[in-house]
């Protein structure tokens, strides 16, 4: 690749890390990352921005007649702490390029844009910002005038490796009652939320241990996790309401919809507890048996190298549930999203705007 592209990724970069997107507070608008992004696309393609409300905002950018659409994020995470610098001041340090959303995955981003600039084939792009919130409003909206595409790349860190599975995810909150008084009671054991939640917990866990067994495109268990049980006031009064919060990962081909309908009924008195979902994500991809062979094709003919199945979740399973060949591919590690000092290779950005640039040429 040229310096020149490299250059260019780079100046991007910099005033997309300097944009706060961050997700909450979701100030995407006040960000002045989508009059910016816009400016940067004139003359280019053309583009549309639709403002959803509540800082779920689509941009799409087209030029010429493209068969492939590349999804992109511009939200991040909110700083962790204890950063050894500015999170929106980019550096460059020891050939990683350092700042908040460099590698989740304001890169990629960067990358594709100086593509399109040095590039004159057509092209598709939908740029999101509601990614991090965890309910795809985005794409869902976006989907549902049902865009005539034949396959998507959705950016996520890879390591610029083509994903084409990954876990579904599911997610939901119980409230569990009991009978407040004093903990003297002789029926305390039997009336306390707390001990309910505890009791399902415990259940839900070994329910989950004796399904590490199950196992689809190279991923096996469905991660249960317990994120939250909050409840009760002290040793001597007895708790009158728990809240429980929990998530699952099940590997694809697995409904999430189904594990956590399962989970939540271990519950022994399902009448003393409510369940509210929280995000139900499928998996990557919806339909194994279908959607693998074209997205194999579809990263041979970008010329993407193949990767294994990932555990984390993307937005590129809301374009497969639609009957979209989708994989994954960016720049970057997982392992460093959503870190303090968050870093990408400033190799791996020079070798994926290469990449972004070969493909949108192969359509001239």
């Amino acid at each position: 690749m040229t310096t020149t592209l490299l250059a260019r990724t780079l100046s991007h970069l910099e005033w997309l890390v300097a944009a706060r997107t961050e997700n909450p507070p979701r100030n995407i608008a006040e960000s002045g990352i989508i009059e910016r992004l816009v400016r940067e696309l004139e003359g280019r393609c053309t583009t549309t921005v639709t403002d959803l409300g509540n800082g779920s905002i689509n941009v799409f950018a087209r030029r010429g007649a493209p068969r492939i659409l590349y999804n992109f994020h511009l939200d991040t995470v909110p700083a962790a702490s204890a950063w050894t610098g500015s999170p929106f001041a980019l550096r460059i340090e020891n050939d990683r390029a350092v700042g908040l959303g460099a590698c989740d995955i304001k890169g990629a981003v960067a990358a594709m844009l100086s593509a399109v600039e040095a590039s004159t084939g057509d092209v598709a792009l939908l740029f999101s910002t509601d990614e991090e919130a965890g309910h795809g409003r985005c794409i869902e909206a976006f989907l549902a005038d049902r865009p005539d595409f034949d396959a998507v790349v959705v950016a996520e860190p890879t390591r610029a490796h083509a994903v084409l599975a990954h876990r579904g995810i599911g997610t939901t909150l119980g409230r569990f009652s009991g009978r407040a008084g004093h903990a003297s009671r002789a029926d305390a054991i039997a009336e306390s939320a707390n001990h309910a939640a505890v009791r399902w917990a415990v259940t839900a866990l070994d329910d989950a241990r004796d399904r590490d067994g199950v196992t689809s495109q190279g991923l096996s268990g469905i991660r249960f996790n317990l994120g939250r049980i909050d409840g009760g006031l002290k040793p001597n009064v007895v708790a009158d309401s728990t809240v429980v919060r929990f998530g699952v990962r099940p590997p694809p081909g697995i409904d999430p919809r189904r594990i956590v309908d399962e989970l939540q009924a271990l519950a022994t008195a399902p009448g003393g507890v409510s369940w509210e979902d929280g995000f139900i994500g499928p998996s990557l991809p919806h339909d194994p048996e279908h959607q693998v062979a074209p997205a194999r094709a579809l990263a041979t003919k970008l010329g993407l190298p193949l990767g294994d199945a990932v555990d984390f979740w993307t937005e590129a399973a809301l374009f497969s549930a639609r009957g979209y060949p989708a994989v994954v591919f960016g720049p970057g590690d997982i392992a460093q999203a959503h870190a303090k000092d968050e870093w990408v290779l400033v190799s791996e950005l020079a070798s994926v705007a290469a990449t972004y640039q070969r493909a949108i040429q192969l359509t001239r």
